[in-house]
């Protein structure tokens, strides 16, 4: 038992290795200057949603289960936020240090962040006119005492604080940077220095409290938990499940703060009173040199498009004269996000929506663009009189607004909306369309490793397999029926599904090839995921690793398996890549030569995945897709510019090209995407 836990790592300080991969980004001195700047404002992003859901989860841990502990560390709910504590005051000094060199260096391209006290007389009375008629009106500053108590901030509102004294009176004041301000001020209109909002209300924030004696002032962003179970609120007899979300969504903005950070210098007095009206403990007071919100990054690239890298434009496969249906039916379709469009399947669907052979569209939707195309094709569809059935996820984390104006708006068009399944939320990425020519009826189903949002669709790497299987199609309709009536328990024949057969049907997979490895027959495991956390598996992975087969485990995010320690991992390796793209594609490889198995997946290896949520598995059974997909995660696997490799301790480094060929997997997959359609285009011409 103690061997087995030895080679187990805590998931939240996983994940904080993660982010610091994201923040090591930003040192990539081969990226342009905002590029990199951009990665400081995603692992920040990220950092802040850590927060409200993983530190959120903690703290409810800590106050309602007193006998919690880590089931792979065996760490309390106490000695986790600790360390979770400890690791990110490390991460934030080193953001500070990072977010200073970059500033030096767009400093040299003419790039400065200015404040209103360096500036010369001239540009500081344009910004007093700047702030009197333009900031002034949007305020709503107020003081702190015993009639005006403390306000409740929003979260990730950054606010100015104030310490004041009148006298022998100590008070405080404090000032919300609205909204609707804009976060970036330029005092000449020729260059691009800029003054932040918040610094703008720093300097002026004496003359909004010119009453008192102004001590010090600093900015402050208090994070609140997001972690609320929209289950375990019992609903109202009258409500739908639409309203339900709605007011669960409204209770979340008044959960408890779990994070203050502060940018800038504030006595210890207000320190301590800030933690005891958000009843924080000092440990979780982060201090920053570094703007709290760095989204304005967006805002310079913008402006600023030479020192950003040139925008990916997809390729695209076909031509607008393809009849996708028709192509479909005569072979799989294999599509690779971002590298290649999302734009044939939208033609499907825009197809189906008018054709009249096609009877019925099923979908499942997790995470919809708030401009979505898709969804204007199944309303269409709804239209014309064909059966739409969408199966949309109301509980996707951070989603849930636009999910459910979206749901309103199928409804409304005529698609039967329905909303998943108690306790499980439904993360498949599947579409069936049903097609009937008086003959027979035919299935396309289509299923991915993503979600079927437009725009992360040309930042996230997915596969979307388009097939017209029969067995698979009869699965995808099994799947909908079984959805529609609440069964969690069906039978499938060829895909895997969460949490009827997906975990087991994996676990199956890797006894296989223990079997073929005691039987020394050629074997093999490779996994390609966002995260690993699930016991179970990592267990038999180290199973699979003593008995002697190679384990190659592609993990971006999470990852709780220590690989390459005698007796336990040592036939494991496990790499992860953080680049350009989000690496979001799922894929279990099993086997090797002509007994390979490959299976594209919406599930990672997580027990939130395999057994709490309705996720989904196809076989790639096409042998040319099947040998692309092969392709596709050996070049990833011999990444050696962003590739980073896990030691036995836990930490990474970065692979190195040495005398070897530089091997960036993602540019390369953007070379091959082309050259593949091209080629695939030639050998038809041929035929």
């Amino acid at each position: 038992m103690a061997a087995e836990k030895g080679f187990k790592q805590n998931r939240e300080l996983s994940w904080l290795k993660f982010n610091e991969r994201v923040l090591d980004e930003a040192n990539d001195e081969t990226s342009p200057l905002l590029t990199r700047f951009s990665f400081l404002s995603i692992f920040t992003t990220n950092l802040d949603e850590f927060f409200r859901v993983r530190v959120g989860s903690l703290f409810d841990c800590l106050n309602f289960v007193p006998d919690y502990t880590d089931s792979k560390t065996g760490m309390t709910a106490k000695e986790e936020l600790n360390a979770v504590c400890r690791s990110v005051k490390y991460l934030y000094k080193a953001r500070d240090r990072i977010f200073e060199k970059l500033c030096a260096l767009l400093q040299e391209q003419g790039v400065q962040e200015v404040t209103v006290d360096a500036l010369d007389k001239q540009k500081r009375k344009a910004a007093e006119k700047y702030f009197l008629h333009s900031v002034l009106p949007l305020l709503s500053p107020q003081i702190i005492d015993p009639r005006h108590p403390f306000p409740h901030p929003d979260n990730k509102q950054l606010h100015i604080l104030v310490s004041l004294k009148k006298g022998n009176k100590r008070l405080y004041g404090l000032i919300p940077v609205p909204y609707s301000m804009e976060r970036l001020w330029f005092p000449d209109e020729n260059r691009n220095r800029f003054v932040l909002a918040e610094n703008l209300l720093l300097y002026f924030a004496d003359s909004i409290f010119h009453m008192y004696a102004v001590e010090k002032k600093a900015v402050i962003c208090i994070t609140r938990s997001a972690d609320i179970d929209p289950d375990s609120d019992e609903m109202d007899r009258e409500d739908d499940y639409r309203q339900h979300m709605k007011k669960i969504l409204k209770k979340r903005e008044r959960l408890s703060p779990v994070r203050l950070e502060i940018q800038g210098e504030l006595p210890p007095a207000a320190v301590r009173f800030l933690t005891g009206k958000l009843k924080l403990r000092t440990n979780h007071v982060f201090y920053s040199k570094t703007p709290l919100d760095l989204t304005y990054c967006f805002r310079l690239q913008k402006r600023l498009p030479q020192l950003v890298e040139p925008s990916f434009v997809p390729f695209e496969p076909f031509s607008d004269k393809t009849v996708m249906s028709e192509l479909i039916f005569q072979q799989d379709i294999l599509l690779c996000y971002p590298y290649e469009s999302m734009s044939p399947f939208l033609r499907l669907l825009k197809e189906a929506s008018n054709s009249p052979q096609v009877v019925s569209i099923k979908i499942t939707l997790y995470r919809l663009a708030e401009h979505s195309r898709l969804a204007q094709h199944l309303i269409e569809a709804a239209e014309n009189g064909k059966d739409v059935t969408v199966l949309m996820e109301l509980r996707a984390r951070f989603d849930e607004q636009n999910n459910i104006l979206w749901a309103q708006r199928l409804e409304e068009a005529g698609c039967h909306v329905i909303y998943g399944t108690e306790n499980f939320k439904v993360h498949s990425k599947i579409c069936l369309i049903t097609y009937h020519d008086g003959e027979q009826i035919r299935h396309i189903t289509q299923i991915g490793t993503g979600n079927y949002n437009e725009k992360t669709a040309k930042l996230y790497t997915d596969f979307s397999l388009m097939t017209a299987d029969r067995e698979i199609g009869a699965d995808a309709q099994e799947f909908f029926l079984n959805m529609s009536t609440g069964n969690l328990k069906g039978h499938y024949n060829s895909l895997w599904v969460a949490p009827a057969n997906f975990k087991q049907s994996i676990l199956e997979r890797i006894d296989c090839e223990i079997e073929k490895a005691r039987n020394k027959k050629p074997c093999g495991i490779f996994m390609k995921c966002n995260s690993l956390t699930d016991n179970d598996v990592i267990s038999r992975l180290s199973e699979a690793s003593c008995a002697g087969v190679r384990v190659r485990l592609l993990i971006r995010g999470i990852c709780c398996l220590r690989p390459g320690i005698e007796g336990v991992t040592e036939n494991i390796e496990v790499i992860s890549i953080v680049g350009r793209f989000l690496e979001h594609a799922r894929v279990y490889v099993f086997g090797s030569g002509d007994e390979t198995e490959v299976y594209l997946s919406s599930g990672d290896m997580m027990s939130r995945n395999t057994e709490r949520r309705v996720e989904i598995s196809c076989p790639v059974q096409d042998g040319a897709l099947k040998k692309r997909v092969l392709e596709y995660v050996r070049l990833q696997w011999n990444d050696n510019v962003k590739a980073r490799k896990m030691r036995s301790d836990g930490s990474y480094h970065l692979r190195r090209p040495g005398r070897s060929v530089p091997l960036n997997a993602q540019n390369k997959l953007a070379e091959l995407a082309t050259q593949h359609w091209q080629d695939a285009a030639a050998e038809t011409v041929q035929l």
